[in-house]
């Protein structure tokens, strides 16, 4: 029960609060995954991510823990996707963490697609942000979803990195929300309302967690640790993380994006990971993102893209598409298309570094007509 590390996470507030863990929520997580992977002296990792973002502390402990060999990113090799890919052969890795943006721009470079290209991967482990399937529908088609396994694990810092556990496969490329399985053996799940009541099958609500990975709490910070992690009704800890998630027919969780990432566009409350995974279903799109932006006043949602290789993006022929699957008020007003999305330290997209839009119109020019438009125009 000593403290192993203290990790700084963003507060809504702006005010970062220091999760609190101990040795044995590390080591009960890799016990508790150990009969999903099997880790050993035999696998090759990389340390890819910062120290301050949790995902290293998988990276970290799942190889010296386990007798592996850890390889250190340089910084810069870690923001280079083909510097990456060669470390990647030439290290001979066989597991590997990364963010789905991150593997994003690593899995659109025609030499990762080679089947001759020597990667020794067994398994690549996503975490750190919601993972939209369609976004590895490139790579599955390559290499299908057997060497390597393709895993996603959903977590937060609060609850020791990874909370759960779904394997992804070809079945699941298409324009459905984000599948995260099912918890961690030693982990409680549950999906409540404002009023902490179950929520029906479907019906989305904020996922609480509770079991053997919660941290101690938040490193002086007494009322928000009282406010975050709460008792339920059995005396047991959950922590509120802050996640919509819901309950699927196969009674697996589908994530569907942060309480705080909801905007309201004209009165209409909106899920912008619903827009970005209508994004992704379209052949051209590599990456998307949405954000909303205040201008004179109002609210305006701007997707921000990367075009697929050898393709092109027609951003008006793509808005009359989304508004063919998207009520009006959920197509975006804006495009921006970049080369690439950028990405912050922990190899997420760096909202924060996105461009404002150009308020540009996407139909042609259209001369005046008549006494009254050329009036007007003049």
């Amino acid at each position: 029960d000593n403290l192993a590390y203290v990790i700084y996470t963003s507060g809504s507030t702006g005010r970062p609060k220091g999760a609190q863990l101990c040795h044995r929520n590390v080591t009960r997580l890799l016990s508790q995954t150990d009969s999903w992977f099997h880790f050993g002296p035999e696998d090759v990792w990389t340390l890819f991510h910062s120290y301050a973002f949790d995902f290293s502390v998988w990276e970290i402990f799942g190889a010296l823990c386990t007798g592996g060999k850890l390889v250190v990113v340089p910084y810069w090799v870690s923001r280079s996707p083909e510097d990456f890919l060669q470390l990647l052969r030439t290290q001979r890795v066989t597991v590997l963490n990364q963010t789905p943006s991150a593997f994003g721009q690593l899995a659109s470079l025609p030499q990762a697609l080679d089947k001759d290209g020597a990667l020794a991967l067994r398994v690549v482990i996503f975490g750190g942000e919601a993972l939209e399937p369609q976004r590895l529908r490139t790579w599955i088609e390559h290499h299908g979803d057997r060497q390597p396994q393709l895993v996603n694990m959903y977590g937060i810092t609060e609850t020791t990195v990874h909370v759960t556990y779904r394997r992804i496969t070809a079945a699941d490329i298409g324009p459905q929300r984000s599948p995260v399985g099912t918890a961690i053996p030693d982990l409680g799940l549950r999906v409540l309302d404002a009023q902490l009541n179950p929520v029906p099958l479907g019906v989305a609500g904020e996922l609480h967690v509770s079991g053997e990975g919660l941290a101690r709490g938040y490193l002086h910070r007494a009322g928000l640790t009282a406010e975050r992690f709460i008792a339920a009704e059995d005396g047991s800890r959950l922590y509120r993380t802050g996640d919509l998630v819901r309950w699927n027919a196969q009674g697996q969780l589908d994530y569907l994006g942060r309480i705080d990432h909801q905007v309201k566009v004209r009165g209409f409350r909106i899920e912008l990971g619903e827009i970005e995974a209508q994004l992704l279903a379209q052949p051209e799109v590599r990456e998307a993102t949405v954000i909303a932006r205040e201008q004179a006043g109002a609210t305006m949602l701007v997707a921000y893209l990367s075009a697929q290789a050898n393709h092109a993006i027609d951003t008006a022929g793509l808005r009359t598409r989304l508004g063919q699957v998207l009520p009006d008020y959920m197509v975006p007003a804006a495009f921006v298309v970049l080369a690439t999305l950028p990405l912050n330290a922990n190899g997420k997209v760096d909202r924060k570094a996105l461009p404002e839009p150009e308020r540009a119109s996407e139909r042609a020019y259209e001369a005046p007509q008549g006494e009254v438009e050329i009036a007007l125009a003049a």
